[in-house]
């Protein structure tokens, strides 16, 4: 309702009386969370720092009325936890029950988030797309994947004396931003 121009009218006595305001026609953001949830995330307590800046990023999402997409790679395969929902208070349970373990299928995960990308841009061509990958970079093959067509970063939560250093290359093939945990 827009009660200025409302008020500037008279006092209103009926409903056609009123002066709507038009909705926003700012587009829509939607922000697509890969999360690297392999065993190896698990050392040097990397996983839970990252769930730190998780909840700091939902946070975000929510006062920018954003929508969040989030992808886990863990085990055997990448899941989907949420496709587009708006970031609420309802994503907590999900950041305190998310857990280690298994393989890493990262390369899975970044696949499946491109053709899932591509496909939200045809659906909704308005909508800002941005990707974060949270990864420590520890596998074992780096197969070729297409850099993502929207911004993207990468957090490397990789922890320790020993450092691989693999997370920086795929933020290369992945045309993301490199950005390190301890850094932010």
């Amino acid at each position: 309702m827009a009660w200025l121009p409302t008020l500037l009218r008279g006092r209103p006595t009926r409903r056609a009386d009123l002066v709507r305001q038009p909705r926003s026609a700012r587009p829509g953001e939607i922000w697509l969370v890969i999360v690297d949830a392999s065993a190896s995330t698990r050392r040097h307590k990397a996983l839970s720092q990252a769930k730190g800046l998780l909840a700091q990023l939902f946070d975000d999402a929510y006062r920018r009325r954003a929508r969040l997409a989030l992808l886990t790679a863990s085990g055997g395969a990448a899941r989907w936890q949420h496709h587009g929902f708006k970031a609420t208070a309802s994503l907590q349970p999900w950041l305190d029950g998310l857990g280690a373990g298994g393989g890493t299928p990262l390369f899975d995960a970044l696949s499946q988030a491109g053709d899932w990308l591509r496909e939200r841009q045809k659906r909704y061509p308005t909508q800002a797309q941005r990707v974060l990958v949270l990864t420590d970079g520890r596998i074992k093959q780096m197969p070729p994947i297409p850099a993502f067509e929207c911004p993207s970063v990468l957090i490397d939560m990789e922890q320790g004396p020993i450092r691989l250093g693999r997370a920086a290359d795929i933020a290369t093939m992945i045309g993301a931003e490199y950005r390190h945990l301890n850094d932010l």
